[in-house]
């Protein structure tokens, strides 16, 4: 064996390993990066009767209210998330929603079963997922549905 084929035998596991941690940073720092995707209503959305999700590609928010709690869960694990409720005068009312059980699932008590009490209702809402460097945005109306289960 040469002294050419010695040294590559001991260089090549060398710039295996440094190769493979330069792009791993590399993907990392491009996953960081701020990106904009826009979430979209599966169906007319119904909170009280949890029907509705959200999805862009395939990723999946279900927006549902249990006892006044309005809770978010999705397909990935979230950083954070922020939900919106506009009134009739596009005045929107922020809440920032806390983990419950994991980064799947988020909630916080808001006034949306409140103002969806009444029958053929309607309310604007607006959400804000964020997952490292991408925002996952949505405005939706969440009506009653007379067939509501």
């Amino acid at each position: 064996m040469n002294k050419h084929t010695k040294l590559a035998i001991f260089v090549a596991p060398i710039l295996t390993i440094a190769g493979y941690i330069i792009s791993d940073s590399y993907l990392e720092s491009q996953a960081k990066e701020k990106r904009v995707f826009t979430l979209n209503p599966e169906n007319q959305c119904d909170v009280l009767a949890k029907h509705c999700v959200l999805v862009s590609g395939e990723f999946k928010v279900n927006v549902y209210d249990e006892e006044g709690t309005t809770f978010i869960n999705s397909t990935f694990p979230l950083d954070k998330a922020t939900l919106f409720l506009v009134d009739r005068h596009e005045q929107a009312t922020m809440y920032p929603l806390a983990m419950e059980k994991s980064a799947y699932y988020w909630g916080i008590d808001t006034p949306l079963r409140k103002n969806l009490s009444t029958e053929n209702a309607k309310q604007k809402i607006r959400l804000i997922a964020q997952i490292k460097g991408g925002q996952y945005i949505s405005e939706f109306y969440s009506a009653r549905r007379n067939d509501a289960i």
